[in-house]
C-alpha cells in the first residue's frame, strides 16, 4: 500500500515523520505520524502506538506531549494515527465535537451511515500495524499501546480485546466506563445502535470482568482537577474496582492539581515511555 510522506523533521537524533495513505478499513485518506529513533537506522525497534482524544488529529501528540527525547533514548518507534476518518461527507458528521469527525471512539460502527467508514478499531489494531510492519524497521512481536481520554479508552480496549498482542498498556485520563457516561452513550448509540449489550464489547470496565489473557500491568495517570473527571465522563473508579476484583495489576495515580490538557500529559509522558520500554525492551 502506497505511503505519501507529508513531512519529516529531525528530532533528538531521530526523525518525526507524517504520512498519508488510502485506508481500506475507513474508505478514505488517512494520516499518521511516526517517530523513528536513531536506533531504527541500524536495527528493528519496538512499536508503541499512541491513540489521541476527542477533536484531535495525528498532530496534537507529536507537537504538544514532548515525548521525543524519551522515545529516542529508549529506542522506540512511536506511531500516532488520526482519531477518525476524514472527508467522508456523511450527513451529520461535523455537527458536534464529540461525535463524527475527530471522534471515532475506536469502535467498528455497525449502524448506517457510519459503518462504511467508522471502523477505527480495526484500523488501529489490524490495518495500521500491518502497514507499519511492512514499511518501517519495527519488530512485530514487540508492540504496545497508550492514549489519552477517548484514546485512553481506545488503548485499554485494544489491549483487553487482544490478549498477548500488546506487551503493555497505559493511559492518561481514559474514558473507563463509556456505557455509563454521556460521551460514551452518545457515541455508542450512534455507531453501535440502541442494543446496549453490544456496547460492552468496547467498554474497558466490562472487558476487564471477562479478561482471560496473559497478565497486563496497566498504568493510568489522572489529573485530580480534570473537569471531565468531575463531570462523570471518565469513571476510573469503576475500572479500578473491576481490576481489583479480577486481580489485574493496575497502577492508578491521581495527580493533584492537574487537568485534562497536554500540559498534564507532557508532565508524566516520560514515566509512560519508561513503563512501556520496560516490557518492550525486556
Amino acid at each position: 500500500m502506497a505511503l505519501k510522506q507529508i513531512s519529516s523533521n529531525k528530532c533528538f537524533g531521530g526523525l518525526q515523520k507524517v504520512f498519508e495513505h488510502d485506508s481500506v478499513e475507513l474508505n478514505c485518506k488517512m494520516k499518521f505520524a511516526v517517530y523513528l529513533p536513531p536506533k531504527a537506522e541500524t536495527e528493528k525497534c519496538p512499536a508503541l502506538y499512541w491513540l489521541s482524544g476527542l477533536t484531535c488529529t495525528e498532530q496534537n501528540f507529536i507537537s504538544k506531549s514532548g515525548y521525543h527525547q524519551a522515545a529516542s533514548e529508549h529506542g522506540l518507534v512511536v506511531i500516532a494515527p488520526d482519531t477518525s476518518p476524514r472527508g467522508c461527507n456523511i450527513k451529520g458528521e461535523d455537527e458536534s465535537w464529540d461525535f463524527g469527525t475527530g471522534a471515532g471512539f475506536y469502535v467498528d460502527a455497525t449502524e448506517d451511515p457510519w459503518k462504511t467508514n467508522y471502523r477505527m478499531y480495526s484500523y488501529v489494531t489490524e490495518e495500521l500495524p500491518q502497514l507499519i510492519n511492512a514499511n518501517f524497521p519495527v519488530d512485530p512481536q514487540r508492540m504496545s499501546v497508550f492514549g489519552h481520554s477517548m484514546g485512553g479508552h481506545g488503548a485499554l480496549i485494544c489491549a483487553l480485546k487482544n490478549p498477548g498482542k500488546y506487551k503493555s498498556v497505559s493511559a492518561f485520563a481514559p474514558i473507563c466506563n463509556p456505557v455509563l457516561c454521556p460521551w460514551g452513550k452518545k457515541a455508542f448509540s450512534g455507531y453501535l445502535g440502541t442494543d446496549q449489550s453490544k456496547w460492552k464489547a468496547y467498554d474497558a470496565t466490562n472487558l476487564v470482568k471477562s479478561y482471560r489473557g496473559s497478565q497486563l500491568d496497566i498504568l493510568i495517570d489522572q489529573g485530580k482537577d480534570d473537569q471531565f473527571l468531575l463531570d462523570g465522563q471518565l469513571l476510573p473508579d469503576d475500572f479500578i474496582a473491576a481490576c481489583t476484583e479480577k486481580k489485574i495489576p493496575v497502577v492508578f495515580r491521581l495527580q493533584e492539581g492537574y487537568d485534562h490538557s497536554y500540559y498534564f500529559i507532557a508532565t508524566f509522558i516520560t514515566d509512560h515511555i519508561r513503563h512501556h520500554a520496560k516490557y518492550l525492551n525486556a
